[in-house]
């Protein structure tokens, strides 16, 4: 590992035909992913990847170089590289001296996934297939990937940041695909946290698997949803998908930036019901978007984006910050070394309110009860999405009562968030890896609320 005053030099050097800002950012990631199917463990992938980035922003310009040669002299040979980006000739100091942060980690890591034998994390995946499978012939496909990574990282700026961080994350997935006269449905669960191979105590597999399964079993005899405008509530156990989609992504201040986001010009004003409270929150423990300092060095925080229905901020890192003369948010992300950070939801809610869940069901006369969203498409300029639902519920006089396959819910992000009309006081979360540019691990989390009308696509 550098010492600071290499670290110090490397920056000194990137800064000296000038520039605003120099970064290094280093990581070391060992890791290890399995994929099971046809009752076989298909691919195990396991490995270290090393390599550090070096960044260097001149007014609105970015200059970006990666390499896997982490030693002083080939860090030295990249940042004179990227110093030969800006003709200027003229150096610009760094910060004087880089005082080391280190982090002290959200929950104590029980089980570093590291130390547990291969076979150990295959017991779990056999024991998740086994369970899905012995529901019968109607469970035609069984699907099991795990990972685990542990990330360690070093980030140095020339504003005097000096930050060392190590994240731990583990994941499992079962997706189980069941069949009846030609009906294929799916049943699917992914939990996932920054924690180690306890994920299993806290998840257990048989459990886990049992849900997947009945899951795609019961939607094979549901009738088809009816479509039209429709009273639906959205379960707390849907998780986030919603805000994630239809509104966090355009609260992602390079959107902002760009001007292509439909919330921009608006803090300030009006953009959600009075019920609603929306926020990213990166410092809650053991959730899969956690950390304690972002990938440019920033601590995490949480942020406040829309309050009791007003437009409070943007998630920001560094640079947009400084473009949008906001603060930072703590919400600078990247992939790897290899790539350059951007603004990045982490874990992002809609705070819970005061309504029992068994009220706001017992309230609807005729609608839908979503319990599991899918996958889904939104536009941010305009907030315009298509969520599919994999499990969903008619619910008449006040009663969850049959059960409906093929459901699609049609709206408008902002829209929706405008008309909610009742907020309950649960909160149920989902875990994922978004795709932006690049990829990161997030998790989204709702109440159960109630949208008076949205647009249901059936039969």
């Amino acid at each position: 590992m550098l010492t600071s005053d290499e670290l110090q030099e490397i920056l000194n050097i990137s800064l000296r035909n000038g520039g605003d800002l120099a970064e290094i950012f280093i990581e070391e990631t060992t890791s290890t992913s399995i994929a099971f199917e046809d009752d076989k463990a298909e691919k195990i992938n396991s490995g270290t990847d090393i390599g550090a980035g070096i960044r260097l922003i001149d007014k609105k310009e970015i200059y970006y170089a990666a390499t896997t040669d982490i030693s002083f002299p080939s860090l030295k040979e990249t940042a004179i590289k990227i110093s030969s980006s800006i003709k200027k000739s003229k150096k610009t100091k760094t910060s004087d001296e880089l005082i080391p942060q280190i982090s002290e980690r959200l929950g104590k890591i029980k089980k570093h996934p590291d130390l547990v034998p291969i076979e150990e994390k295959l017991d779990k995946i056999k024991i998740l297939n086994d369970t899905a499978r012995s529901f019968g012939e109607k469970i035609k496909q069984v699907t099991v990937k795990y990972s685990d990574s542990n990330q360690a990282i070093t980030i140095a700026n020339s504003n005097g940041v000096y930050v060392e961080d190590n994240r731990t994350r583990t994941r499992y997935l079962i997706n189980v695909i069941a069949e009846k006269n030609g009906i294929l449905q799916t049943g699917y669960e992914a939990p996932g946290g920054t924690v180690g191979f306890e994920l299993f105590d806290l998840y257990p597999a048989e459990e886990y698997a049992k849900k997947a399964a009945e899951r795609a079993i019961k939607m094979l005899d549901a009738p088809h949803a009816p479509s039209g405008k429709m009273m639906v509530v959205l379960s707390s156990e849907a998780g986030g998908t919603l805000i994630h989609e239809a509104c966090g992504h355009a609260l992602e201040a390079d959107f902002i930036m760009k001007g292509t986001s439909i919330f921009c010009g608006k803090i300030g004003k009006q953009v959600a019901s009075p019920l609603v409270t929306v926020m990213d929150d990166t410092t809650l423990q053991g959730k899969f978007g956690s950390y304690a300092f972002d990938d440019e060095g920033t601590h995490a925080q949480k942020t406040i984006l829309i309050e009791n229905g007003i437009l409070k901020g943007y998630l920001n890192d560094w640079y947009t910050a400084r473009e949008l003369e906001m603060k930072p948010t703590g919400n600078g992300r990247r992939e790897s070394f290899r790539t350059k950070p951007v603004p990045r939801m982490t874990n992002t809610l809609i705070a819970p309110g005061k309504t029992d869940p068994g009220e706001i069901i017992s309230s609807v006369k005729n609608g839908l009860f979503v319990k599991r969203m899918g996958g889904g498409e939104v536009n941010i300029t305009n907030g315009d999405f298509v969520f599919e639902i994999n499990e969903a519920y008619l619910i008449e006089n006040g009663q969850i009562t049959s059960p409906v396959r093929g459901a699609i819910l049609t709206g408008n992000g902002p829209k929706v968030l405008e008309t909610i009309d009742m907020v309950g006081n649960d909160l149920g979360f989902q875990v994922g890896v978004c795709g932006k540019y690049d990829h990161a691990p997030v998790s989204d989390a709702q109440p159960t609320i109630r949208i008076p009308e949205i647009v249901v696509g059936g039969r």
